[in-house]
C-alpha cells in the first residue's frame, strides 16, 4: 500500500513573486525576517563584545608604532577623558563587528523580501554588484589603515618636538574608523559607472570622453572629505579612484562589445542623433493575383420579421 505524499505547495518566494500573498502576509514575511536579521545581529554582537580589545589593539597601531607614541613600558600612550569612555568604545566596537560578522545572514533576509520583486536579469545584476561590492569595500578599510598611519606621522611632525601629544582613545577609534568607512564606501563608486552602462544609460565611449571631468571631481572629492590634512591620505584616494574608474570603462568597452553596440553600421553616430535613411530603397513587387477557385454566390436577402400588432381587447 503506498502512502500518499502531500503536494507540497509554492513557496513564499514564488507566492511573493506571482504577486499572490496579501499585504498582510508581506508584513508578517517582513516581520520574521527582521526577527531573523536582529538575533543573528545580537549574536554577532556577542562575539563582537568578545573581540573588541584585539580589535581596538590592531586599531591603534597605526599610531603606537609611531616614534614617541608609547610609554617607558611599552604601552601605547592613550588617555581617557571620562570614566566610562572605555566601556562605550568597547561597546561601539563590538556593534561594528557583530555587524560585520552577521553580515551574510542579515542581507540575505533583506535580499529574500526584496528579490521577489525583480526580473531575472535585474537578479543577476544584483549577484554581480553584491559580489563586486565586498572586496572592494574591503580594498577601501585597507588603504584608510594604511593611510592613517601616514597621516599622524605627518600631523605629529608638523606639531612640533618641543609640544607632547596625548590622544583621547575614544575620539582617535573614531577618526580610524571614520576614515576606514569613508574609502570603503569611495570604492563603491565603480559600481554606480558600471551600473549606468549596463542599464544603457551611459556608452562606454561617453564614458570615457568624461575623464577630465572624473578626474577633477575625484581630487576634489579627496580634498573636501578626507578628515587629515596631509597630501598622502587625498592622493592615494583620489589616484585608486582614478584606477578604478578606468577600469570601470575597460569593463564596460567589453559590455558595449557583447551587446553588439559597435557596429559599423552606428559607429559614426551619437546617442541621440537619427541614423539616415537609404536615398535608394528597393522598390516592392506587386504579388500574383489570386483567383477564386469557385464564384461567390450572393447571399440572400433578409427580410425583416413581421411586426406583431396588439388590440386593446388583449390586455384587457
Amino acid at each position: 500500500m503506498a502512502f500518499g505524499l502531500r503536494k507540497r505547495g509554492p513557496s513564499n518566494f514564488e507566492r511573493a513573486a506571482d504577486g499572490s500573498m496579501t499585504l498582510v502576509e508581506h508584513f508578517r514575511e517582513l516581520r520574521t525576517r527582521l526577527f531573523k536579521a536582529s538575533l543573528a545581529i545580537l549574536v554577532g554582537f556577542g562575539i563582537g563584545i568578545w573581540l573588541a580589545g584585539p580589535v581596538r589593539h590592531l586599531l591603534s597601531q597605526p599610531y603606537c608604532q609611531l616614534p614617541g607614541s608609547t610609554t617607558p613600558d611599552g604601552r601605547c600612550n592613550f588617555v581617557q577623558l571620562g570614566p566610562a569612555d572605555l566601556f562605550l568604545l568597547n561597546l561601539k566596537i563590538g556593534l561594528w563587528v557583530g555587524l560585520i560578522i552577521a553580515a551574510p545572514i542579515w542581507l540575505y533576509q533583506l535580499w529574500a523580501f526584496i528579490a521577489p520583486g525583480l526580473h531575472r536579469n535585474e537578479r543577476r545584476y544584483a549577484y554581480v554588484f553584491t559580489a563586486l561590492a565586498a572586496p572592494l569595500f574591503a580594498a577601501g578599510a585597507v588603504l584608510a589603515y594604511f593611510v592613517t598611519s601616514k597621516g599622524l606621522e605627518f600631523l605629529l611632525q608638523v606639531s612640533g618636538d618641543d609640544i607632547n601629544t596625548t590622544l583621547d582613545i575614544t575620539r582617535y577609534i573614531s577618526f580610524v574608523t571614520n576614515l576606514i568607512l569613508l574609502f570603503g564606501v569611495a570604492f563603491e563608486f565603480p559600481l554606480i559607472v558600471l551600473m549606468l552602462n549596463f542599464v544603457g544609460i551611459a556608452s562606454a565611449k561617453k564614458l570615457l570622453g568624461w575623464w577630465r571631468i572624473a578626474v577633477f571631481l575625484f581630487f576634489a572629492f579627496a580634498a573636501v572629505v578626507t578628515p587629515t590634512p596631509d597630501p598622502f591620505g587625498m592622493t592615494a584616494l583620489a589616484l585608486c579612484l582614478c584606477a578604478l574608474y578606468f577600469a570601470a570603462v575597460g569593463v564596460a568597452f567589453l559590455n558595449d562589445k557583447r551587446r553588439g553596440r559597435g557596429k559599423e553600421v552606428y559607429a559614426g553616430l551619437d546617442d541621440d542623433e537619427v541614423s539616415p535613411l537609404e536615398p535608394d530603397p528597393e522598390p516592392v513587387q506587386a504579388g500574383a493575383r489570386v483567383e477564386a477557385s469557385s464564384p461567390i454566390e450572393a447571399p440572400e436577402p433578409v427580410t425583416a420579421p413581421r411586426p406583431i400588432e396588439r388590440r386593446f381587447d388583449d390586455v384587457t
